[in-house]
């Protein structure tokens, strides 16, 4: 079966690792044909325009989308790209698997997790309220008036909107993924215990769906901060995490953190209609051009997006190819291996070399 994809190379060290992770899927066979689109730092540059409409049109005629890293300014200016294609496309579910794979340096050798993060709400919606401003100070005297709080008139304030509607459509995700993938458990991961109107309303929605999958997904949930200690001293304990946006957020990089960085963890962003799979890293502009950095991430987005468009076999193909290479420990990058500074770490391309040659010789 052939498949158009939108490819968006991204920025920074995004054109390597995604070359690099294009050439490895292709080399399993599967029919692609690639639609190239830009966005980020260099689409900016070319178009005068960070998000082009471009390349949100090729994602909605295509459903499906490889995008590599892409530059946002911090502080001012552009919103993140990533949330932007998140919330035009309404990519509400954000799917991070977290898997150890031998030879990966790590003080962990057996996590299998996945974090599924609700993509569209939260205080990632973007709403907020400027220090200094007219709308801001009206915004404190009516919080003043009508909630009884004092707040200082000197804040910046963002609002976190958590909805029944969309806690019950990532929920369902959470569950309905579980069933599929053969996982047996579901937590619940929040801070309703100070947050109950918002968080207390993610909570009760997830509760009130897991009667829906009783018998067939235990359900269960756990307070953020205590999650975040739970996870790096029991994390065998867990299976699927579902969490609201910024949670979702820093329990993912956390989760990471356990299987040996973000230089081996993958993401997808899934909505009803379209899907977007990408590295979690970021675009690490000082290496551009340096043909010096990891793309086993980015790789392995590739594999979650050949199982989104059921080309299973060509996914375990690639999957198992990553993880020889790696296991063999010889064409690793420097991040890769024992000694940062061994002369015999390869480069981005070297590394996909190594897992193309695994891949033919099966």
């Amino acid at each position: 079966m052939s498949h158009k994809i939108t490819l968006i190379p991204g920025d920074g060290i995004g054109e390597e690792v995604s070359r690099a992770a294009v050439r490895c899927i292709e080399a399993t066979g599967v029919d692609i044909e690639w639609e190239e689109a830009l966005a980020g730092s260099d689409a900016l540059e070319k178009t005068g325009n960070i998000l082009p409409k471009e390349a949100l049109d090729s994602i909605r005629r295509n459903k499906v989308a490889l995008k590599g890293p892409i530059t946002t300014p911090v502080g001012t200016g552009f919103r993140s790209v990533n949330v932007a294609i998140r919330q035009e496309l309404e990519l509400f579910a954000c799917v991070r698997p977290a898997k150890s794979y031998p030879g990966i340096k790590s003080r962990f050798s057996d996590i299998d997790l996945v974090i599924i993060r609700e993509n569209s709400e939260d205080l990632y919606m973007g709403v907020e309220f400027e220090e200094g401003k007219e709308s801001t100070k009206d915004l404190i005297a009516r919080i003043s008036r009508d909630a009884g709080k004092n707040i200082r008139t000197d804040s910046g304030i963002t609002i976190k909107p958590i909805s029944k509607y969309a806690s019950e459509r990532i929920a369902r995700f959470a569950f309905e993924y579980a069933l599929k993938n053969n996982r047996k458990k579901v937590t619940c991961v929040h801070k309703a215990n100070i947050m109950k109107f918002t968080d207390g309303l993610f909570l009760k929605v997830a509760r009130d769906l897991s009667r829906e999958y009783a018998g067939r997904v235990v359900f269960e949930d756990a307070i953020v901060d205590n999650m975040s200690m739970q996870l790096v001293t029991k994390p065998n304990k867990y299976d699927v995490l579902l969490l609201p946006n910024l949670y979702g957020d820093i329990v993912s990089d956390l989760c990471a953190g356990l299987i040996g960085g973000l230089g081996v963890a993958p993401g997808a962003n899934i909505g009803e209609e379209s899907a977007v799979f990408e590295a979690v890293h970021g675009s690490a502009p000082k290496y551009k051009g340096q043909n010096k950095v990891n793309p086993t991430a980015m790789i392995l987005s590739g594999v979650l997006m050949l199982r989104h468009i059921n080309e299973n076999n060509a996914a375990d193909l690639l999957e198992n190819a990553v993880k020889e290479v790696v296991l063999e420990g010889k064409s690793l990058t420097y991040d890769l291996k024992a000694d940062p500074l061994d002369p015999a770490a390869v480069g981005t391309s070297g590394m996909a070399d190594a897992v193309i040659a695994k891949i033919k010789n099966r």
